[in-house]
């Protein structure tokens, strides 16, 4: 996240208590839990994070530090590009919607290969920039690689029959694309300050459609009076 560790932390634990209400109005509907859980999750990387700016800043071991670097790129590489597509799959009937997203998750899971590749290879370094945190691997085709996360996880959340949920992909494929364009080395620590803050979103719709999620046989149903 950007400004500092504390900014970080605090706001991992805003995040991540949201994460914890919406966790709570769940109930039995258990095809949200994957969804639900998101806020939670980026609530703890955001905390992860203060962690990064602590080691970079020597407030912490060094190693420490760089435990929490991997930790952080790990979820923000290899999980999210995979994790956000099946999730938003999970709320959507059988259909052509679903098979996009079905699409979506299967160029995540690429996407997540490559990065995790990536990584093995390493290095594998953070560095403190203009008020974010700078995270570097050894990528090529870096930019073909980007273009297909943004697609993999916001091309997902477009494909949803429920309004709010298309609209919230709209507007994070709009600030993930304005943020690359303001900053390529600090694209990392800022997409994942942007959606762990846009994830309260995720909050209100669970809480405007609990009434209208059903289920048939194995998938859910959507109340047309949502779309």
């Amino acid at each position: 996240m950007c400004f500092s560790a504390t900014a970080d932390l605090v706001g991992g634990l805003a995040v991540g208590g949201i994460g914890v209400d919406v966790i709570r109005h769940v109930g039995g509907r258990r095809h949200l839990i994957a969804i639900a859980a998101l806020p939670l999750m980026f609530g703890v990387h955001e905390i992860v994070e203060a962690f990064v700016w602590w080691g970079l800043e020597g407030h912490v071991p060094a190693s420490l530090g760089h435990v929490a670097t991997w930790i952080y790129l790990l979820f923000a590489f290899v999980v999210l590009p995979v994790y956000v597509p099946l999730a938003v799959l999970l709320l959507e009937p059988a259909g052509r919607r679903s098979a996009g997203m079905a699409a979506m998750a299967a160029l995540g899971g690429l996407v997540s290969a490559l990065l995790l590749a990536a990584m093995i290879r390493g290095p594998v370094t953070a560095t403190l920039g203009d008020h974010h945190v700078v995270y570097t691997t050894d990528l090529h085709a870096g930019t073909w690689i980007v273009s297909g996360y943004v697609l993999a996880t916001c091309g997902a959340l477009l494909f949803s029959s429920q309004r709010r949920i298309a609209l919230y992909g709209a507007v994070n494929l709009v600030a993930v694309a304005a943020l690359a364009r303001l900053t390529v080395d600090g694209f990392a620590s800022l997409w994942c300050m942007w959606a762990a803050v846009t994830a309260a979103a995720i909050a209100f719709h669970m809480r405007l459609d609990r009434p209208r999620l059903q289920w048939v046989g194995a998938r859910p149903s959507v109340d047309k009076s949502m779309r």
